[in-house]
């Protein structure tokens, strides 16, 4: 078990502070099958040795998180020989009970768009069919009423168009441009996704390098008091992160970030995904969220 770099919130911490945790419902995917077979992103190397059962244990570190923190985990098992299928947030993107179905890039990844769908639809959610290639919550960012898309190497631009119908929200298109963080959710945090919930409201965190000069100057005229974090901290994945408005859970080794976030009120807490970020995913790949 990793030993996290901060104990669960206090009650005191908690008045010390004017953020304001709430509980959320999120979907997992046990990594059973968990291993690195292919090369789809910089991360992976088959040649590098996995352990399926330290990525189970880590797995099992990172649910028992949640569970301390008061929020739902649903579950959906993972098919042998979709090793990647632990990456719950690619599967769809969710708002409403209305779920938009994934349409992965690589063929390695393809068939778990469907197995995706089928969940959302045997657990009552309204499912629709993607017409266009995207990465579900790995390239959809929901901050306030806006959806923020990434788009450079997974997700097509199209499907910003199709969420945007969907939904009926402002969809924000933001470049990608560096291969190491080929998914928006490897480069931005979102911190507060409420509109509404006070201080810094729909706040995020990001790695400005991450993205083309145009996206870069979009973000900083949106969230002018976003926390801009090191290409160290990003590095280890550390801004592929899960906040409920006041606990973030965080890569433990992302140190500098966490430094940053107990600078803001907020309450890191760090968790050892190292041996799947062998598959060049960290604690927001491994959990989708589920909005009713």
């Amino acid at each position: 078990m990793s030993t996290p770099v901060s104990s669960f919130p206090e009650v005191e911490d908690r008045r010390a502070s004017d953020r304001q945790a709430a509980a959320h419902t999120y979907l997992m995917c046990r990594p059973d099958f968990f291993t690195v077979t292919y090369k789809i992103n910089p991360w992976m190397d088959p040649a590098i040795p996995t352990d399926t059962s330290l990525a189970v244990r880590q797995w099992q570190t990172l649910y028992d998180t949640y569970i301390a923190l008061g929020h739902t985990v649903e579950l959906i098992d993972q098919i042998d020989g979709l090793p990647d299928m632990v990456y719950s947030a690619n599967g769809g993107f969710v708002i409403d009970n209305i779920a938009y179905g994934a349409r992965f890039t690589h063929p390695e990844r393809q068939a778990e768009g469907p197995a995706y769908m089928r969940w959302f639809e045997d657990h009552g959610y309204d499912v629709r069919v993607p017409a266009n290639v995207n990465e579900g919550e790995g390239d959809f960012m929901l901050v306030g009423d806006t959806i923020l898309a990434g788009t450079g190497f997974r997700s097509a631009s199209d499907s910003h168009a199709e969420v945007a119908r969907i939904y009926g929200r402002e969809v924000v298109t933001l470049n990608l441009v560096n291969p190491a963080f080929y998914h928006l959710d490897t480069a931005i945090a979102v911190l507060n996704e409420s509109a509404s919930q006070a201080p810094d409201a729909g706040n995020i965190a990001y790695l400005p390098s991450a993205f083309d000069a145009p996206s870069r100057a979009e973000l900083e005229r949106r969230y002018p008091d976003a926390i801009l974090v090191s290409e160290t901290d990003a590095g280890v994945l550390g801004l592929n992160s899960i906040s409920d408005g006041y606990n973030v859970v965080i890569a433990s080794r992302a140190t500098g970030f966490e430094a940053q976030l107990r600078e803001r009120g907020y309450n890191p807490i760090g968790v050892d995904l190292s041996e799947l970020l062998l598959g060049g995913g960290g604690v927001k790949c491994c959990t989708l969220e589920l909005r009713r």
